[in-house]
Parts: C-alpha cells; sequence; structure tokens
C-alpha cells in the first residue's frame, strides 16, 4: 500500500509544476539532464590555399577582466580581434565592454576568421544568422582545445542584417555566453545603402542582457537546478556590457539594431510614452515595409532595427525603453515563485522595468524621413515547399528529466529519418509543444497557468513554458501562427508584440502555439542544428540536427 501511494506521488509531482520544482533540488539531476553522450572531435580547420579572402581577421577567446560596476573589476571571458587584411572600419570595439567587437561584413566579401582558444576549456564559434557551410557553422563537432586554431572560410551570402558570433561548444554554450563571449555582425549591402538610413553615430547597437553579481562584483551563474530547468535570469540589466546605459540624442532619427543577448529572459519592448515601436527589420534583415508596434517582444537570439525618431521632442526630453508586463511564458508556479519569496528576484519575469533612458541633448534641424518602401522579399508560398502535406515536426517538451525536441534529447549522429533534408530544397517546418512529452513525461499542453490551470483540471500542462526556436542556416519566413491554448488572458499579453513579416532565423513559441514556417536548405551539404535559444535548455538536450544531404 505504501509503495502505491509513494508512486501515485511521485507521478504526480513528475507530470505537474510541482516537479518542475521539486526535481530541482535533487543533487543528481544535473548530470541526468545532461547525458546526452560525449561529441565527437574533428581536427581543427586550416586555411586553404585556393581561398583568396577579401577580410582577414584574427579571432580570439580568451578570460579577461573588465570594470563592470563601481569597485572591484569582474572576471569574464571576451572575444577580441585584430584586423589582418579588409576595409579599416571592419571591427568596432565598444570601449569599455566585455562584448566583442562589432564586425561590419559587405555581401559577396570573402571571408577568413583564425579563430584562436586561449581559453581552459573546448570552444567554437558560431555565426548565429549568417548563411555558410556546415564545416565553419560552428557546430560542437569541431570545438577546439586550449592552445587550438580553427580556421573559418566562407563568402557572405547574407543580404544586409544584423547577426551574432558566440561559442556553441557541447554543454558549455550557456556558461561561455554568458561570461561574456559573445558580438555582433552588421552585414550592408547596396539594397540598404540606398535607402540612406541613419548610420555613423545614428546608427546604434543595443545588446541587451541580464546578470547577477555577487558582493565582490563576480558573475554568478546556475546554482540549483531550477535555474538551469527554468534558464538563467539575472537581476540587473546591461546594456552593451554596461549598467544603467544612458543615451544622449539629437533631434532627430536614429536607427537602433536591437539584439537579445541574455540566455533566458524575454523581453517585452515599449516606450515609456506609449508611443509606437517603428521596426523596419528583423532577424534576417530589412522588412519591406515598416511595422508600427505598441510593444514588441523580444527573445534570445531575436533582433530587431528600430526607427527611434526624437525629431519632434523638445530639448531635455527623456524617453525610457521599458520591458513591459506580460505573463504565460514561465509555468504558472514559477512565475509566481520568481516575483517573491526566498526564490524571488529583482526582476520578476514578465514584471515591468526600464531597459534604459534616452536624453534629447542637441537639437538639429534636419533628419532622415522613414522610408515608406525598405526592401523587396521573394515570398514562398507553401507551393514552393517539396512537403506541403507534410510539415517537418519540431515539437518541443519539457521535463524535470530532460528537455526534448521531437521526444529525444541531442545524441550526435541520431539523425531521425524526417531530420534529413534534400539539399537545394524548400521544406515546410511546424514549430509546436508536444502533447505528449518525452520518456513516459504527458505534460505538454496549452498555456494553462495558475487558477486557471488547475479549474480546468490542466495539471498535467503546467509545465509548458516558452521557447525561442533557432535554425541554423538560412533564413525563414512564417507561414502561420495560431494558437489553440486555454488561458487567453496570458497570449493576449503579448500576441499583438510578434513581427511576422520579414525573414527570421529564431522564433518564439508560446506555449499553446503552433507555428508553421517555410525554410531553405539550400546551397551547403552537412549537419546544421536547430534547438531551443534558452540556452539552458540547449544545453540540456533541446537541440537536434539536420542533415542536409
Amino acid at each position: 500500500m505504501n509503495n502505491t501511494i509513494n508512486l501515485s506521488r511521485r507521478r504526480f509531482f513528475a507530470q505537474t509544476g510541482f516537479g518542475l520544482l521539486a526535481y530541482a533540488g535533487l543533487p543528481g539531476m544535473l548530470q541526468a539532464m545532461q547525458g546526452m553522450g560525449d561529441m565527437p572531435k574533428m581536427p581543427p580547420r586550416k586555411a586553404t590555399s585556393n581561398f583568396h579572402a577579401d577580410v582577414e581577421i584574427n579571432l580570439q577567446c580568451q578570460p579577461a577582466t573588465v570594470s563592470i560596476l563601481s569597485g572591484q573589476a569582474t572576471r569574464v571571458l571576451q572575444y577580441s580581434a585584430q584586423l589582418v587584411k579588409g576595409p579599416a572600419q571592419t571591427l568596432t570595439d565598444i570601449p569599455g565592454s566585455y562584448l566583442g567587437p562589432i564586425i561590419r561584413f559587405e555581401t559577396g566579401q570573402k571571408i577568413r576568421i583564425n579563430l584562436h582558444n586561449l581559453l581552459d576549456e573546448p570552444s567554437i564559434t558560431h555565426w548565429h544568422g549568417l548563411h555558410v557551410p556546415a564545416e565553419v557553422d560552428g557546430h560542437p563537432l569541431y570545438a577546439i582545445d586550449k592552445g587550438q586554431t580553427f580556421v573559418y572560410e566562407f563568402e557572405i551570402l547574407n543580404r544586409a542584417g544584423m547577426n551574432i558570433y558566440h561559442p556553441h561548444p557541447h554543454n558549455t554554450t550557456a556558461s561561455q555566453v554568458y561570461h561574456g563571449l559573445a558580438g555582433a555582425i552588421l552585414v550592408n549591402d547596396a539594397e540598404e545603402r540606398r535607402l540612406e538610413l541613419p548610420h555613423g553615430e545614428y546608427e546604434v547597437p543595443i545588446v541587451i542582457q541580464d546578470r547577477q553579481f555577487d558582493a565582490n562584483n563576480q558573475l554568478l551563474y546556475v546554482r540549483h537546478m531550477r535555474e538551469r530547468m527554468l534558464g538563467f535570469y539575472g537581476d540587473r540589466i546591461l546594456i552593451n556590457g554596461r549598467p544603467d546605459f544612458h543615451l544622449d540624442v539629437a533631434s532627430r532619427a536614429y536607427r537602433f539594431r536591437i539584439l537579445n543577448g541574455s540566455s533566458a529572459r524575454i523581453y517585452k519592448l515599449g516606450w515609456d510614452d506609449n508611443s509606437p515601436v517603428t521596426v523596419i527589420g528583423t532577424d534576417g534583415g530589412l522588412l519591406e515595409t515598416p511595422q508600427h508596434k505598441p510593444y514588441v517582444m523580444l527573445a534570445p537570439g531575436e533582433r530587431i532595427d528600430v526607427w527611434a525618431d526624437f525629431s519632434g521632442r523638445k530639448f531635455g526630453s527623456q524617453l525610457v525603453l521599458r520591458s513591459r508586463d506580460f505573463s504565460g511564458v514561465l509555468p504558472g508556479m514559477a512565475e509566481r515563485m520568481m516575483s517573491g519569496g526566498m526564490h524571488g528576484t529583482a526582476l520578476p519575469v514578465g514584471s515591468d522595468y526600464p531597459l534604459f533612458s534616452v536624453k534629447v541633448t542637441r537639437q538639429v534641424s534636419d533628419s532622415p524621413v522613414l522610408p515608406q518602401k525598405l526592401s523587396t522579399i521573394k515570398p514562398y508560398r507553401l507551393s514552393d515547399t517539396a512537403n506541403p502535406d507534410k510539415p517537418v515536426p519540431i515539437a518541443v517538451s519539457e521535463g524535470p528529466m530532460a528537455m526534448l525536441i521531437n521526444g529525444r534529447p541531442y545524441a550526435f549522429n541520431d539523425v531521425q529519418p524526417y531530420e534529413r533534408i534534400p539539399v537545394n530544397t524548400v521544406q515546410l517546418l511546424e514549430v509546436f509543444h508536444s502533447q505528449h512529452g518525452g520518456h513516459g513525461m504527458g505534460m505538454m499542453g496549452g498555456m494553462n497557468h495558475g487558477k486557471d490551470s488547475e479549474a480546468q483540471g490542466g495539471m498535467g500542462m503546467m509545465m509548458a513554458m516558452a521557447h525561442p526556436i533557432h535554425l541554423h542556416g538560412q533564413s525563414f519566413q512564417i507561414l502561420s501562427r495560431t494558437f489553440s491554448g486555454n488561458t487567453s488572458a496570458d497570449y493576449a499579453s503579448v500576441k499583438e508584440g510578434f513581427i511576422e513579416h520579414g525573414l527570421k532565423d529564431t522564433v518564439l513559441l508560446m506555449p499553446g502555439e503552433r507555428i508553421k514556417i517555410i525554410k531553405p536548405f539550400q546551397d551547403f551539404k552537412g549537419l546544421f542544428m536547430y534547438h531551443c535559444h534558452n540556452l539552458e535548455h540547449e544545453d540540456m538536450g533541446m537541440m537536434r540536427d539536420f542533415s542536409v544531404i
């Protein structure tokens, strides 16, 4: 009888939101959740004699110390770079920041990057958003040890846009990114240049990250399993690696290139005076026409290009970009727990808080005008896909034992039949929450949180959370987004903030949603990863490989 009761209680905790937190305290869970097996190693790639680079860069990843807060300097991991060959404006350092330099490329340039690993652990760099061959995409298979060098060679095939470079080693991506290894890549092309958008001092990269520090100004990271299963959330916002970021501006239009560089935190970007957020571009570059949104949801790995016009504002006026209130991205109990109590944080997920402020300190008489036509994007239609009636599934599921895609944790050389994609095809994919989590855990479903879920008997759905899904390789287009959850109030707090036009490489999947996307797999064969860009979830197994054949 006692055995029956104990088994029932274990099932109850494992299949509800309580399991997500109760199991988090068990000391052996970290190893159980990271049991993804070893990653084989390839020899470091060398330069090829027949590749003639237009741009060559030496890029180091290394330990460093940087003054972030007042007082003691903070130990970080950092990218540094030197230009060997190419235009002088290729590299721009962010003064006083732990972030890597901004790298500027032109469409059509041939690039060689010599990555030198000076860390005490393996690493490899991924070019998030760039369309490059598999062997230079930064797959963990190619991670190099301390003292080794990996040579990347590729041509810039992307249109203009903001991309990212960050490490992608097996099981340690989140930690390396959190401790500082990240930077922005800005690709330019002729189509964008013709628009004469704000540039120079009027084009401002904005990298948003949350961090936690101890009393000695050192970074804190993942102290218990709850912070891994929910994702790690800091209690202080940094912009471009700096706290309390403020920008003095002229009374004219600016271009803000905004990146969510957090490992888990999702932002709901909105101006404090409720003026619209004018979006001119997203992950894959410029939109066709500007989009005026009351707010914009921005998940880890996503980027937006914002037209910020201060030309009508008086001298001395101030504006604040905030993250606004929203709900539903975490299990209801977890959201309540993070809002108070012993596990509370100064920045609860989905609460309202400032990101940075802008002040008009200079009056000018001229300002560029927002173009009403930005670019031309050839739309994919369902009839263009090779599988219009059978989309490739990307079904995510969470549980106290693993983070899964299509019921499987990541494992090298575990490509399933539906993950084998013929090269030079266009594919329909569908991203959704599994109704039957992997390993016998039936915990997925719609957005049932808090009292609503309990009233509707939705205990098995309480573990659902939002996931930013990133696909390596070429950008995709969103075909449709449907919601069938039971807690419409949660979804209503975010649904106006999605940019569904243009090109994307990362899409935020909310609980209860199904998203159909159309993605080309052109030019290159090999392994291209797809995974949750909540980096703790990625390291826990919510990652898979497409084999393009």
